[in-house]
């Protein structure tokens, strides 16, 4: 009876033998799993979000911004008008004063003409030739100088009017910034 099982015995044998090997190179294969576990964790170091949560944090930061960014520009419009405002009141106060000041000089120099012909007593009278010359000279340098002060005055206005263009043009372009920032934006 012996002769049937010793061929089951040597199989078991086998079969344990080969278990222990199959054993060992698992062992050894395992052996090193921590360390391979440690070293392949990954660490995030950023968080990716999807892109439609990063476009609804966009749309809430733009619209709690813009209304805020709105109420500043309009302060700052009104106070640039405000301004540019009462820098052209000063530009007319200071033409008014200067219209002023040069029209008393002109009527201070026809005075003091009038009082110095007055006192040659060439005034009024025709003495001749010569008293019409001098009236004519006088009568030409008063066209010449208020013909100079009309020119002043026109200079004046052209650079008013220049800057006025200017200034204009600046907030054109400014408005077409905002403009392209605020298409940008959206």
């Amino acid at each position: 009876m012996a002769a049937p099982l010793s061929g089951c015995v040597t199989s078991l044998q086998s079969s344990i033998s080969l278990l222990g090997s199959s054993i060992s190179i698992l062992d050894s294969g395992v052996n090193d799993f921590p360390r391979l576990a440690k070293v392949l964790q990954t660490t995030r170091h950023f968080e990716l979000l999807p892109e439609s949560h990063l476009q609804a944090a966009q749309a809430s930061l733009l619209a709690s911004i813009t209304p805020e960014l709105s109420s500043l520009l309009h302060r700052v419009e009104t106070h640039l008008d405000k301004l540019a405002r009462r820098e052209q009141a000063l530009i007319a106060k200071y033409e008014l004063q200067e219209g002023r000041l040069s029209s008393n000089r002109g009527s201070g120099v026809e005075q003091s003409k009038y009082r110095s012909a007055q006192s040659r007593g060439q005034f009024g009278k025709t003495e001749g030739r010569s008293g019409d010359d001098e009236g004519g000279e006088e009568e030409d340098e008063l066209e010449q100088g208020r013909e100079q002060l009309r020119l002043k005055q026109m200079r004046q206005k052209k650079e008013r009017l220049s800057y006025a263009v200017e200034r204009l043009t600046l907030q054109a372009q400014q408005k077409e910034r905002q403009l392209r920032m605020s298409m940008a934006a959206q």
